[in-house]
């Protein structure tokens, strides 16, 4: 098949190519797994969408806790924040991104798929009203899930959301 084919079947670019084999993934796959973006990317992509972020330390180091990083995020984390802002319709601000000072694990803000979002009233009733509570998290934070499995939970003073 052509890749303008291919394209229009749902499906992305070959993503690996080894002796001649291509390995084809359905685009939602292949968009779930995200590119890598640098901090400029990223904030150009929030910046257009509406969406504003806050730092303590004033800065974007992501070696510094006291930054609000998006080096190394994936862009379907930025998508998924994106797509939030746009369906909730409420005012969103990132209080944190990629920088160091967070949990770690295989899904974490370090590795580019969580950020830390302002507890607005109208984010909180957003996501109580609109997404499936699941429990309380080992720390005692409750959790909500989205149909697309994004879990946010609801640490107090931020929603801290791991997209798929």
């Amino acid at each position: 098949m052509t890749l303008k084919l291919l394209a229009r079947r749902g499906y992305a670019a070959a993503v690996a190519v080894t002796a001649a084999t291509a390995v084809l993934l359905p685009a939602a796959t292949a968009e779930a797994s995200g590119a890598k973006l640098t901090h400029r990317q990223a904030a150009t992509k929030l910046r257009a969408a509406g969406i504003g972020w806050t730092s303590s330390g004033n800065c974007s180091d992501r070696n510094r806790r006291n930054c609000t990083s998006f080096t190394k995020i994936n862009s379907g984390t930025v998508k998924g924040v994106i797509t939030f802002k746009r369906a909730s319709r409420c005012r969103v601000t990132i209080t944190g991104g990629t920088e160091t000072g967070h949990a770690g694990g295989t899904r974490s803000h370090w590795k580019g798929y969580k950020v830390d979002i302002a507890p607005t009233s109208c984010v909180t009733r957003f996501i109580k009203r609109q997404y499936a509570y699941i429990g309380r998290r080992g720390d005692g934070a409750p959790m909500y899930r989205s149909s697309a499995g994004n879990v946010y939970a609801n640490e107090g003073n931020h929603w801290d959301i791991t997209y798929k």
